[in-house]
């Protein structure tokens, strides 16, 4: 049985050689003959001036063990001295990491080999029984942590390490096991582990990854510097500061004033004064992130499915993507993003129809409602304007009332992803990035009964997506989930909102192209 990844590709709330075929985006095998290397030299101009980067993201990380979180930005900065078996190319085709080459056994499992000289940052070499044990870690509660990311690799029986290869055997067939490594599973070292404490392992790093921590503030900033005896080769930049400001605005500035080189999440009323500047310019792309607002079924109003979709008629996306967000998004009306597989072609977002959203209300029996829709503040392009646009929108329905309350990602985040379905919001701003590319990456978790951030309950649902994890049959597997996409649609425990564009702003000192799955990667900076 194959449930969510949900780290690297979580609420962000991150994230090769093979002989099977692509296991990108179409669900098969991966391969791929890329080297995994950090790319150019960025020698650029000045080769005698030191390279220092600076990223300034809206939020900072909640703790540097990579194995013990379920948010981009955490992944983001862990990423950065950690690393998996597989990782993704900026388009999100999967590419070596720690395992060279992988295949599915005769019994359907999988087998991966490991790179050859490879170096933990505190010098000791990497061994199979280091990765077993992180596979391990992640997905048995009794090892060591009882990790968010527990899913985050499908339902893993045994992990078996062998000369220069492990070997993943799983509860059941696992069709998109090589998607999952290439998004999860950073890599720790055994002894370093099981030598420290928690509180250490999250206040200091010992990976295998491009750079290493020299300094860090928790809540404030991480300083690295890189890894000199990296095997993916020489790292370009010589310094990389990574900070945060849930101010879009100083987010800006500090562009502007040529104290960060990169800012996430430029907002759209903010593009023009970038592009427009002799320092920066905006780099965008689409990302895998799904934004929506989501409903907690157990509760009143949230409990009537004609309320829930009362919400979705009751919301103008396309004027919230028009006027807000100046056009960076695209409307959705399923969990699924046309990209990934399980798409549905056929299903068409709710238009915007406050009559009709009035007369659901009374059909719900919750005419009067008093609602409170709660929002991050600074993780989403355009969150708080977001939810201000469609809280307004609610509130001038002539039968509910809503509010708005604004809260910091990380307070909001620990109510989201607590294990216990009455500690999280009951109407609160979301968006979950799959950079899995499989839309059972975002239907398990978040709308399943037993998923770990779900907000519905639905047998019917639950049974769909359970066929589309245990078919061998790549068709059929679409069907289920183009089915259960169909069903989430009219469910609506979400009010769909759109698929995010991530738009940042990049000085003109350096040359660098953002990824698809939202992960940064500054190692493959290059001086302009």
């Amino acid at each position: 049985m194959l449930t969510y990844a949900g780290t690297a590709a979580a609420v962000g709330l991150a994230g090769c050689s093979g002989n099977g075929g692509d296991d990108g985006s179409s669900g098969d095998d991966g391969s791929s003959d890329d080297d995994g290397s950090s790319g150019d030299d960025g020698s650029g101009n000045g080769d005698d001036e030191r390279f220092e980067i600076g990223v300034t993201m809206g939020q900072m990380d909640s703790g540097l063990d990579p194995q013990d979180h379920a948010e981009t930005n955490t992944e983001i900065i862990t990423g950065q001295a950690y690393e998996g078996l597989m990782d993704r190319d900026k388009v999100g085709g999967i590419v070596e990491s720690l395992a060279t080459d992988w295949e599915r056994t005769d019994d359907g499992n999988v087998r991966f080999t490991l790179r050859e000289d490879v170096s933990f940052h505190n010098g000791d070499a990497l061994t199979a029984e280091d990765v077993a044990y992180s596979i391990r870690r992640i997905v048995d509660d009794e090892v060591g942590i009882v990790s968010p990311q527990s899913n985050d690799l499908g339902v893993i029986d045994e992990v078996i390490a062998g000369d220069g290869e492990v070997t993943v055997d799983f509860e059941g067939f696992n069709p998109i096991a090589f998607q999952l490594f290439a998004t999860n599973g950073e890599v720790m070292q055994q002894s370093w582990v099981e030598e420290n404490d928690g509180n250490y392992i999250n206040q200091n790093t010992n990976g295998t990854g491009p750079f290493v921590v020299t300094e860090y503030d928790s809540g404030n900033e991480v300083v690295y510097e890189p890894n000199d005896d990296y095997w993916g080769g020489d790292v370009p930049v010589d310094e990389l500061t990574m900070g945060a400001s849930s101010e879009s605005s100083t987010r800006v500035n500090r562009l502007l004033a040529e104290e960060t080189d990169i800012i996430t999440n430029v907002p759209p009323q903010e593009v023009s004064r970038v592009e427009e500047s002799d320092v920066a310019g905006i780099s965008s792309v689409p990302s895998a992130r799904i934004i929506f607002l989501q409903m907690r079924y157990d509760v009143e109003p949230f409990s009537s499915q004609q309320f829930r979709q009362a919400m979705n008629y009751a919301v103008d996306v396309e004027s919230i993507i028009e006027n807000v967000l100046n056009g960076f998004g695209t409307i959705t009306g399923q969990p699924t993003l046309e990209e990934h597989v399980g798409y549905n072609p056929d299903i068409d977002p709710y238009p915007y129809d406050p009559d009709e959203a009035e007369r659901l209300v009374e059909e719900s029996g919750f005419a009067g409602a008093e609602i409170t829709l709660e929002t991050p503040i600074g993780r989403y392009l355009g969150d708080v304007e977001i939810a201000q646009a469609a809280a307004s929108q609610i509130d001038s329905l002539s039968n509910v009332s809503c509010e708005l309350e604004q809260r910091e990602f990380s307070s909001l985040v620990q109510d989201i992803t607590t294990g216990n379905i009455e500690d999280k919001p009951h109407f609160n701003l979301l968006g979950w990035g799959n950079a899995e590319f499989d839309g059972s990456q975002t239907i398990t978790p978040l709308m399943t009964s037993n998923g770990a951030l779900t907000v519905l309950e639905n047998e019917e649902l639950d049974e769909l997506i359970r066929q589309a994890e245990n078919t061998e049959d790549a068709d059929e597997r679409v069907e289920f989930l183009q089915e259960a996409n169909q069903l989430a649609h009219d469910l609506a425990p979400w009010v769909f909102l759109h698929q995010q564009f991530s738009v940042y702003g990049v000085s003109n000192d350096i040359s660098w192209e953002p990824r698809s799955d939202e992960f940064i990667d500054p190692d493959t900076a290059t001086r302009q």
